[in-house]
């Protein structure tokens, strides 16, 4: 096991910044909260956060991108397509995050579809995780498979210690990319008290009891239940905005004949207009089947296509959600109410 320096750590965010773009966690002017931003020194990047607002999935799935735009030139069509080859590093990423991407992957490639945009930036993007010491009480990573300092998706694992981190190099990009980096080996006291700050905070993770959610939710599409769960949702989608795995999105086009662009922004399940038909028949017309829709689509249908549960534990929607409709109180009503088939 390695170690590197918290300075040294600075110094190489330095030196990767010359040659690339750098994102990290950067407290936002005026708020109370953290996002991922470009940096250009390692002293802006800020690695004792408890998380961001908004996942690491915006610099592979932005909110809002231009797919292509054109003009006219005489008698012809230019187009011009953005390029997704830039090379990036990414510092912080906390574990929750990166085994979205690995969710992500599946969305995005597969038999009938290779998303060039999303894979672009996959492929020129290394991560570099940084595990969770101290597990926020919203967070319940641990029951969906994760863990405080799971390694999915991630190219470097950084564990805290006191003076800086244990490196963990897991592909070949992250050796490559600590291959100028000041490491040291870490000594056997230093590897002991990583694996006690892991056990620790695999213990404060919240644990959720989801066995058996998927054969209720089976035969659950026409229970009751779903007329009760989101009586209080507002429908203002701040937590398929805010989730790491929610993917929704809208084509838009814009211009004329002579000039204009395919726009792609990010969309919502919970709003009305999202599976309004141009006949103006809407087959969710109420807050019980978009709600329906996204505990469904999480825990059931995601499962069945791509064999894993579309929801990583980080919390997001539990924290910022106007009305306290928590997703955890949500699959334990489910699991209690209705009966397994």
């Amino acid at each position: 096991m390695k170690k590197i320096k918290g300075e040294d750590l600075t110094a190489l965010i330095d030196r990767l910044a010359s040659t690339r773009t750098v994102y990290a966690p950067v407290l936002e002017p005026g708020e109370a909260y953290y996002a991922y931003r470009p940096v250009t020194a390692g002293r802006e990047a800020a690695l004792d956060f408890g998380n961001t607002r908004v996942s690491v999935k915006q610099l592979f799935l932005p909110r809002s991108e231009r797919l292509f735009s054109y003009r006219t030139e005489g008698e012809n069509k230019v187009f011009d397509v953005p390029s997704t080859t830039e090379r990036r590093v990414v510092f912080g990423v906390r574990p929750c995050d990166a085994r979205s991407l690995t969710m992500l992957d599946g969305v995005f490639q597969n038999d009938r579809y290779a998303d060039p945009y999303y894979l672009g930036r996959r492929k020129n993007t290394v991560l570099v995780g940084l595990g969770c010491a101290a597990p926020s009480a919203t967070c319940f990573c641990t029951s969906l498979g994760g863990g405080p300092f799971d390694t999915a998706g991630l190219d470097v694992l950084l564990t805290p210690v006191p003076g800086g981190y244990l490196v963990e190099t897991l592909t070949d990009a992250g050796k490559a990319l600590m291959e100028d980096a000041s490491l040291t080996d870490a000594t056997a006291e230093e590897e002991a008290q990583a694996a006690g700050t892991k056990a620790e905070a695999t213990r404060q993770a919240d644990t959720l009891p989801l066995d058996g959610l998927k054969e209720r939710l089976d035969v659950a599409f026409d229970h009751p239940v779903w007329a009760q769960i989101p009586e209080k949702c507002l429908g203002c989608g701040v937590c398929t905005f805010l989730c790491p795995t929610c993917h929704c999105f809208d084509v838009c086009d814009a211009g004329n004949s002579e000039a204009g662009s395919r726009e792609r922004i990010w969309d919502s399940c919970l709003f009305p207009l999202y599976t309004l038909h141009a006949s103006g028949h809407n087959p969710r017309p109420t807050a019980k089947e978009r709600y329906r829709q996204r505990v469904m689509h999480k825990f059931k249908y995601f499962v069945d296509r791509l064999g894993c549960t579309a929801c990583v534990g980080c919390g997001r929607c539990v924290v910022n959600c106007p009305v306290n409709l928590d997703i955890r109180e949500v699959t334990k009503t489910i699991r209690d109410q209705i009966t397994g088939g």
